[in-house]
């Protein structure tokens, strides 16, 4: 799906999109609620800007990156492409706290906070952004949740579940940011359902003390159904949408 003219990558995009919106309609169906309410992350990372373009052109109006140095260079680009797109940008990969001030100058929602140390650096760089105009609101978190079971695992970041209530609180307190909800990544090799059912335990949870924090990202392009059934607003899809990438990522 890499290859060929633009109108060409266009159709293929739009033929992957509406497949991707056709298991998002049924597998909310299916659990009785409504699609709308689920958010499509299209994450674009490895793959061009004009890609992200054309999925804007397509009604797109969130698009994901994992890492800041593609992303702060893509998302200038994607501006020029499209000025007047209505475009969030979400950082969904692991995040180093010496990233902070440049992901604050393009993020509009980071999902990948972990800890305590993160969400200070987040928000000394969100305010100083606010400050001196690189952006115009505050930053919107999502606290991630390590779903491993097994601490000797390997995992992709996230803050233990009991940990969560102390690193939200911390969230919360600062002045640049939002807190808005959990996201999760299913453990490599896991059943999908066990871990997103500990996900909306958590989620409900966190929503005891902050009503407001509704959103639970959770799903990809492999287990989007399993999300869903268990609450999932928002799936970030790569590789349904754009094609299986070259090179992976780290």
């Amino acid at each position: 799906m890499r290859a060929g003219s633009g109108g060409d990558r266009r159709a293929e995009l739009a033929a992957a999109l509406a497949q991707v919106r056709e298991r998002i309609g049924a597998a909310a169906n299916s659990a009785d609620r409504d699609p709308a309410r689920v958010r499509l992350v299209a994450v674009t990372k490895t793959f061009p800007a004009r890609d992200a373009a054309l999925l804007a052109e397509l009604g797109i109006g969130d698009l994901g990156e994992n890492r800041d140095q593609e992303a702060a260079a893509k998302t200038a680009e994607v501006a020029r492409l499209r000025p007047d797109a209505a475009l969030r940008w979400h950082m969904v990969g692991r995040l180093q706290r010496n990233k902070a001030r440049s992901v604050a100058g393009w993020a509009d929602v980071v999902q990948s906070v972990d800890s305590g140390r993160l969400v200070e650096a987040l928000d000394r760089a969100t305010l100083a952004a606010l400050h001196d105009g690189r952006r115009r609101r505050p930053l919107d978190v999502l606290v991630q949740v390590s779903l491993d079971t097994d601490e000797a695992a390997q995992h992709r970041g996230g803050c233990p579940p009991a940990g969560v209530p102390a690193l939200a609180e911390h969230v919360a307190s600062a002045q640049g940011l939002v807190l808005c909800g959990v996201m999760a990544v299913a453990p490599l090799g896991a059943d999908p359902e066990a871990a997103f059912e500990r996900l909306a335990a958590v989620a409900a949870k966190l929503r005891e003390s902050y009503p407001e924090a509704v959103e639970v990202s959770a799903g990809m392009t492999g287990d989007l159904e399993a999300a869903i059934r268990h609450g999932s607003t928002c799936v970030r899809v790569g590789t349904a949408l754009l094609g299986r990438r070259p090179l992976a990522s780290p």
